[in-house]
């Protein structure tokens, strides 16, 4: 699909959403709104809310809060991620002993390990950095793990034919075979480090954008929650631009495909 074509398809899906969020809670259907606006707020007024927490500047402070949380998160768990995924994939002896410890861990909800963190490191930035690695490591590690691990034999094979080492053969089969899966999690990654910088943030801080919609919250200030996920969503598609672009870069070797990303 062309470029300005899927764009206008997305835009188009804001639109319609936005639209029939403000009809359900400005056009009274039987005497009632299909969204109460007391719930849901309006379209409007979470714009107003927005546009004032940018002028004014309180916002800034906890974007970059959470940015640092979610940022930090992401660059400790996705590099723990590969290097014990590489490794496992590549010592089968290693996987085999540790695999039920993995699976156990990965099993574990990972908001029942919030409060443990906040005891441990306290309610400052640390915990919730260590929640979001909590998120991000197992979904980069099973997709290295699993990258590595589907490397065609037949590709091994002539590689080492061709008198590739060990070296040889982890920059040039190995290597490229798993940066498309893990960047295929890098991707989900993104979105798990914030929703674990934010999740802290909510369960006990005094900054960020968990705190901002968890103090509206406590007062019934539906404009300011949904004012915050909105900034949030937001907050996550720019940072996942920025692995796009890092993808392009990095697999400039890989085939055009259509375009059908989540």
């Amino acid at each position: 699909m062309h470029r300005g074509k899927l764009i206008l398809l997305q835009l188009l899906v804001g639109v319609l959403t936005i639209s029939v969020w403000e009809i359900g809670t400005s056009v009274p259907i039987g005497g009632s709104y299909l969204l109460p606006p007391f719930f849901f707020s309006t379209p409007v007024d979470v714009a107003l809310r927005i546009i004032k927490w940018f002028v004014e500047g309180t916002v800034w402070r906890h974007l970059w809060i959470t940015l640092y949380e979610a940022m930090m998160a992401f660059i400790i768990g996705s590099a723990a991620g590969v290097i014990i995924g590489f490794w496992f994939a590549r010592q089968p002896v290693v996987a085999a002993v540790f695999d039920p410890y993995v699976k156990m861990i990965n099993a574990l909800p990972r908001v029942v390990l919030a409060p443990i963190f906040a005891l441990w490191f306290g309610l400052g930035a640390a915990s919730k950095i260590a929640l979001g690695i909590t998120l991000v490591f197992f979904i980069v590690f099973f997709n290295v793990y699993q990258g590595v691990r589907e490397v065609s034999p037949t590709i091994l094979a002539n590689a080492r034919m061709l008198g590739m080492n060990d070296r040889a053969l982890m920059r040039h089969v190995y290597w490229p075979s798993a940066l498309s899966w893990m960047f295929s999690s890098l991707h989900t990654s993104v979105g798990f480090a914030v929703v674990g910088a934010v999740v802290g943030e909510y369960l006990g801080s005094a900054a960020g954008l968990g705190y901002l919609i968890q103090q509206a919250e406590g007062v019934f200030d539906v404009a300011g929650v949904f004012a915050g996920m909105l900034v949030l969503a937001a907050f996550v598609l720019v940072i996942d631009g920025l692995v796009t672009m890092a993808e392009r870069r990095l697999l400039v070797w890989r085939p055009a495909a259509e375009t059908h990303s989540l």
